[in-house]
């Protein structure tokens, strides 16, 4: 069997392997009324989103050690981000739209910024910020599959 796949870091690996399909989330928009109560909803998302990226990161430093688990602390940071916050915060507040529509929206139009910068590390950030959008989505819509569960 062949498998293709995106690396990571280069080099060799030898080990388990763990396929995680991801599914893309369906992202309706909706009309909401209560505008604080949806700040909150993406807030406390927010938080669970980080405590799973926590998760994940102590997972993975145990088993593949403290670089290559790093991936992880930088999804925790970017979930951190003030203008991605705000940029979600605005749409609920603003257009009174669901919290996962607030996400999608900030989340495509900040990859498209990284995407479209030179530098490609810069551009490789996109699919982080698609990744963050993907796991607060799931969560807001009680999808969430995004903690590795232990052997």
């Amino acid at each position: 069997m062949e498998l293709e796949g995106k690396s990571v870091y280069g080099g060799i690996a030898i080990g388990k392997i763990t396929i995680y399909a991801s599914k893309d989330n369906v992202v309706r928009r909706r009309h909401i009324d209560d505008v604080d109560a949806e700040i909150i909803r993406f807030e406390d998302a927010k938080e669970e989103a980080k405590k799973q990226l926590q998760d994940l990161y102590e997972k993975a430093v145990d088993e593949v050690g403290k670089n290559e688990a790093a991936i992880f602390e930088v999804h925790q940071m970017m979930l951190e981000d003030l203008d991605f916050r705000d940029s979600i915060i605005n749409i609920i507040r603003n257009q009174k739209m669901n919290a996962e529509y607030a996400t999608a929206v900030s989340a495509d139009n900040f990859a498209e910024m990284f995407a479209l910068m030179d530098d490609d590390y810069m551009k490789a950030r996109a699919a982080d910020v698609k990744d963050i959008a993907n796991r607060l989505v799931a969560v807001l819509s009680g999808t969430e599959s995004g903690n590795i569960d232990s052997d």
